[in-house]
């Protein structure tokens, strides 16, 4: 398959995502924007791993939508303020090869995605001081939630070896499992102490946490290989 084959896919799948209200329009047309350069900037298995993270994302977004829907924390149709804090970092990374950045930032978000939507079904406990809050309060964390935060970021590692995108297994884990998993933490941190008073919402949070798992990410590579 050549490389505008993949194109043509890419835009199918932002179609699907559309129409089965993963996400709106402006965020499918945005998600296909930044593939296509993905897949000439970087190569297609690194575009496959955003899609492993979308697949994990949409697929636990259901994850007892019936009775998210009852306590009112199922999120639904994502838009483009969802896709540009999770995504807009692990793009930057790609766009310039900075494999380390790109597996750390993706790690956090399918590790802060799994870890709130398993989570949230539970009675969570606020990072900060450990007190038990509703579902669904900013910087609420349990420990399924965190369980399946660690298992989405480990799934990331797994399948950029598998892909490609860096050629080590070991060290490629390494950098999701920490990164992922201290990027996810981040993301509860900011959201006890800035987002639940007001200072900074969902989305800044996000690209906050994503950040933070690709500096990560790079530190790691420059301290330790």
């Amino acid at each position: 398959m050549i490389i505008w084959e993949y194109v043509v896919l890419l835009v199918i799948i932002g179609l699907i995502t559309y129409a089965k209200k993963a996400l709106d329009l402006l965020g499918s047309i945005f998600m296909i924007i930044m593939g296509v350069i993905i897949i000439f900037a970087a190569g297609v298995n690194w575009l496959f791993l955003i899609f492993l993270f979308l697949i994990l994302g949409v697929g636990f977004t259901r994850y007892k939508n019936d009775y998210k829907k009852e306590i009112g924390v199922y999120e639904g149709t994502r838009t483009l303020k969802n896709v540009v804090s999770n995504g807009i970092v692990a793009f930057v990374m790609a766009a310039f090869g900075n494999y380390a950045g790109f597996i750390g930032s993706i790690a956090t978000a399918t590790a802060d995605t799994m870890a709130s939507e398993v989570g949230v079904v539970t009675t969570p406990r606020l990072i900060t001081n450990f007190k038990r809050v509703p579902p669904g309060t900013d910087g609420g964390i349990s420990v399924v939630g965190t369980i399946a935060g660690i298992l989405g970021a480990g799934l990331i590692g797994l399948a950029a070896y598998m892909l490609g995108v860096y050629p080590d297994l070991a060290k490629t884990l390494t950098i999701a499992l920490v990164a992922g998993s201290v990027g996810c933490f981040v993301d509860s941190i900011l959201g006890a102490m800035l987002e639940i008073k007001g200072y900074l919402n969902n989305e800044h949070v996000n690209l906050l946490a994503t950040l933070t798992g690709a500096l990560l990410g790079n530190v790691m590579v420059w301290m330790l290989w």
